[in-house]
C-alpha cells in the first residue's frame, strides 16, 4: 500500500535548479535512505513533501489518515514542562480517549436502555485502542526510550528550558519515536547522539515496523537500518534497492556500462557526422547522406552525468609549536553550574586526541575554556606561548544574509575575487553556492565555508568540533586525510569512531572526569 505518492516534482530556489520532473513512492514498511552530496537537495525534498516548502510543480499525495512524524529541530519546547512530561505528550491521543471514556461512563446513569447500548460499543471500541497502544504501560515506555538516548541520565524531572541545544534534540527525537508514526522522518539523526545512544538508535530502527526516511552521511549507520536508497544527482532521484553497499556496487556498474555506451554512441556519431560531410555534396552518395543525417537527428543522445566538484583540503602549517600547547590545573568547566571534577589535563607538540563522551557533558564548553571563550568555572589554563590556533566550530545558529563569498572576505578582507572563489572552489562549493547567500546552503555546504575559513590561516593546533556534521562521504573522506596530513595538534570533538580513530593517537573520554 502507497503511504506517500510524488509525482513530476520540480523546485528551485534564485535562480538555481535543485529537483527536477522527481518522483517517488513509499510503501508501508519501507526503510528508505535518501542519499547525496552536499546540496543535492535532500533536506529540500523532506521539506517539500512535509509541506514545510512550496514546490514550483508537481503532485504530492498521502494515503488518508496516515501519521507523519518529523524531526524538527527548531521545534518549540514549553518551558516549565518536565523532559517526563513532554515525552509523555507523545500520548496525549491516548490520554484524551481515556478522558473521553470516563466522560461516557458518567453519562451512563442518564440514558436509555437503547443509548446505553450505543455507549458500552464506544466505550469497547476505545478500550481496544488503549489496550493495542500499551496505554497501561506508557510511563515504562518513556523511561525505556529515554534511557536508550540518555536522558534519564540528565533527570526526567528537569526543565526542557535547562537543556543545551543537542539535549532539547534528544528530547525531540525521543518524543517522536514513541510516538510511532506511520511514517518516520529523520535528517541527519546522528548529529546529536554520541555513540552508545547511536546504537540504541540503530537496534531501534531495524525493528521498526513502521516506514521512514532517512538523510544520513553516516554510512555504518545508514547501512544497518535500509532496505531501499533513493540516490539525489543531478536534479533527479533514483531508486536502488537494498541498502548502501548494494548501492554502491549497482551505481558503479550502472556508471560504467553509460560510460562504455556513451563512448560507442559518440563514435558512431563522429563516424555518420564524417560520412555526411563527405557525401552531401555528392549526387550519387545525397541520398545515403540524407539517411545518415536523419539518423543524426533521431538519435537519443546520451549525457553522461556532470563531474561534481570534490573538496581539496591541506590545512596551512604555521611555525612549530613548542612542547607545551596547553594544561589545565584542577579546571572545573560550567557555567552557573559545575560541568566537572577538577581536570588536570595536558596536550603537548605532536599529540592528536579526540575526546568523547555523551552529549552535553561539556565538551565544547570544554574546548570553549581553553580557548578562553569563555570564563572557567574554577582553575587555571596555561596556553603555549607560540600557538597558532585554528577553531572549527561546530554549528553557527543565527541566520546569516551574508554570500558565501563575502564570508570569506569578512575573513580575508585583503584577498582578491579570484583568490576567494578558488579557495571556496577548493572546498567543494560550485559558483551557484559561492554566489548565493549562507543561510539558504544545506548544512553541509555551510560547514564546507566555516572549513574555508580554517583551512586557510597558519596554525600548528586544531580545534575541531564536531567538523564531520552534515559532511557528505567524500568531503568526510577528504577531511580524514587532511588532518592524518597536519603535522600540528589536533584536538577533535567527534561521535564518528570510523572517522576519529585514522586520526587521533589518543582519546580522552570526558564522562570519566564530570561528575
Amino acid at each position: 500500500m502507497s503511504i506517500l505518492t510524488v509525482s513530476n516534482l520540480n523546485h528551485g530556489f534564485g535562480g538555481r535548479e535543485i529537483l527536477k520532473n522527481v518522483s517517488f513512492r513509499l510503501l508501508k514498511g519501507e526503510h528508505v535512505g535518501l542519499i547525496g552530496a552536499n546540496g543535492e537537495g535532500k533536506s529540500s525534498f523532506m521539506n517539500i513533501i512535509t509541506g514545510k516548502l512550496e514546490p514550483d510543480e508537481g503532485q504530492i499525495e498521502w494515503s488518508k489518515r496516515v501519521r507523519v512524524g518529523y524531526l524538527d529541530q527548531h521545534a518549540v519546547l514549553e518551558k516549565g514542562t518536565s523532559i517526563r512530561d513532554t515525552l509523555r505528550g507523545a500520548f496525549q491521543y491516548l490520554f484524551d480517549m481515556e478522558q473521553e471514556m470516563q466522560d461516557l461512563y458518567v453519562k451512563m446513569g442518564e440514558v436509555s436502555e437503547d443509548e446505553l447500548d450505543v455507549i458500552l460499543e464506544e466505550v469497547g471500541t476505545i478500550q481496544d485502542i488503549l489496550d493495542h497502544n500499551d496505554f497501561y504501560i506508557v510511563d515504562s515506555k518513556v523511561l525505556e526510550t529515554a534511557r536508550g538516548l540518555g536522558l534519564d541520565e540528565l533527570g526526567l524531572d528537569r526543565d526542557v528550558d535547562d537543556l543545551s541545544g543537542g539535549q532539547r534534540t534528544k528530547v525531540l527525537l525521543a518524543k517522536l519515536l514513541l510516538e510511532k508514526p506511520d511514517i518516520l522522518m529523520l535528517d541527519e539523526p546522528t548529529n546529536y547522539l554520541d555513540e552508545q545512544h547511536i546504537v540504541w538508535l540503530k537496534r531501534y530502527l531495524q525493528e521498526y515496523e513502521n516506514a521512514f526516511l532517512l538523510i544520513s552521511h553516516d554510512i555504518p549507520f545508514l547501512d544497518s537500518v535500509i532496505n531501499l536508497i533513493y540516490h539525489v544527482e543531478d536534479k533527479e532521484l533514483s531508486r536502488y534497492v537494498g541498502n548502501y553497499s548494494d548501492f554502491e556496487r549497482i551505481y558503479e556498474a550502472k556508471k560504467m556500462q553509460l560510460e562504455a555506451a556513451y563512448k560507442r554512441q559518440q563514435q558512431e556519431i563522429a563516424q555518420l557526422e564524417d560520412f555526411v560531410a563527405r557525401n552531401k555534396a555528392r549526387v550519387a552518395t545525397r541520398n545515403m547522406a540524407m539517411s545518415r543525417q536523419k539518423k543524426l537527428d533521431k538519435m537519443e543522445i546520451i549525457e553522461l552525468a556532470r563531474e561534481k566538484p570534490k573538496p581539496e583540503f591541506q590545512f596551512k602549517e604555521g611555525r612549530t609549536a613548542g612542547k607545551l600547547l596547553f594544561e589545565t590545573r584542577d579546571l572545573v568547566i560550567g557555567y552557573d553550574a559545575p560541568l566537572s571534577k577538577p581536570l588536570n589535563l595536558r596536550m603537548e607538540r605532536g599529540q592528536r586526541v579526540a575526546i568523547t563522551g555523551a552529549n552535553g557533558i561539556g565538551k565544547t564548553t570544554l574546548i570553549r575554556s581553553i580557548l578562553g571563550q569563555i570564563p572557567s568555572y574554577d582553575g587555571d589554563i596555561e596556553l603555549g606561548h607560540t600557538l597558532q590556533i585554528g577553531y572549527f566550530e561546530q554549528e553557527v545558529k543565527e541566520k546569516n544574509s551574508r554570500t558565501c563569498i563575502e564570508e570569506i572576505w569578512e575573513e580575508f578582507p585583503g584577498w582578491t575575487q579570484f583568490e576567494a572563489r578558488a579557495a571556496l572552489a577548493k572546498c567543494g562549493l560550485t559558483t551557484n553556492h559561492i554566489e548565493s547567500k549562507m543561510m539558504v546552503l544545506s548544512g553541509g555546504e555551510q560547514a564546507k565555508v566555516r572549513l574555508c575559513k580554517v583551512l586557510n590561516v597558519e596554525t600548528n593546533i586544531l580545534f575541531m568540533d564536531e567538523p564531520t556534521n552534515h559532511l557528505d562521504v567524500d568531503a568526510k573522506e577528504e577531511l580524514k586525510r587532511a588532518l592524518k596530513a597536519y603535522k600540528g595538534g589536533i584536538l577533535l570533538i567527534s561521535h564518528e569512531p570510523e572517522f576519529y580513530q585514522d586520526v587521533a593517537t589518543e582519546i580522552w573520554n570526558l564522562e570519566e572526569f564530570c561528575s
